[in-house]
């Protein structure tokens, strides 16, 4: 046999694009464990270290961490989307607006990286952000419909879902494992307050091109887009 030559009873090599799709795979793995125990702010670096691949891989995969936030967070932004079409499903609007409430802050608990997520936006994650506009839609829907019944206060504004989630994530960073369900007690606070009859009159709402800007500059390093004309 010529020097060099592959045995003809060796296995074909992997091609390049197998291995390329087993580092990519391994790479969202890791980033999954990395975010959830972290958050959005731990480095490529890092997630580069628990996945056992260089940087350069890394890059070569995920220019950006808006990529790689896309590639790890759409099956929880999936989930997310679901729990509003199940609140949207329910034939007592407050009761779906209330369980809305409490599967968001629960998945919140459960990650602190999907945490992070509802409270920043992602200009270059087209994906996740698609299925967050959806997830918006059908909570102005929900919203609505909560207000129809007289449950729902009559001056509540859609960026207070923003606001929670963003109290929220401060908890769950905050509280850790020393105090994991202290979120149960958020959640229901913030729902008690937003039962109708209205205790009193509140703040002006932030205006959603404000509150867009503040999600922004909680985002990874190198998000940018100017403020769309709706929402948060």
């Amino acid at each position: 046999m010529t020097p060099g030559a592959q045995h003809p009873d060796a296995p074909a090599p992997q091609p390049l694009r197998s291995d390329a799709e087993r580092n990519r795979e391994r790479i969202v793995a890791a980033a999954r464990k990395v975010f959830a125990r972290d958050g959005l702010g731990a480095s490529m670096a890092s997630v580069a270290r628990e996945a056992g691949v260089g940087i350069a891989t890394m890059f070569r995969r995920f220019p950006t961490k808006e990529e790689l936030v896309d590639a790890v967070f759409a099956d929880r932004m999936d989930a997310y989307a679901q729990a509003v079409a199940v609140a949207l499903d329910d034939p007592d609007p407050w009761h779906g607006f209330v369980g809305y409430i409490e599967a968001a802050c629960a998945m919140q608990a459960a990650d602190v990286g999907f945490a992070d997520v509802l409270t920043a936006v992602f200009p270059g994650a087209k994906a996740l952000e698609r299925r967050r506009d959806e997830a918006y839609e059908g909570m102005v829907r929900l919203i609505g419909r909560a207000k129809e019944t007289g449950r729902l206060r009559e001056d509540f504004d859609p960026s207070d879902l923003v606001l929670l989630h963003m109290a929220n994530a401060g908890v769950v960073s905050s509280t850790g494992d020393a105090a994991p369900d202290a979120w149960r007690r958020v959640a229901a606070l913030f729902t008690q307050s937003f039962e109708a009859p209205a205790r009193g009159p509140l703040p002006a709402s932030p205006r959603h091109e404000a509150l867009y800007q503040a999600m922004l500059r909680t985002a990874p390093a190198g998000a940018g887009a100017p403020a769309p004309d709706k929402k948060g």
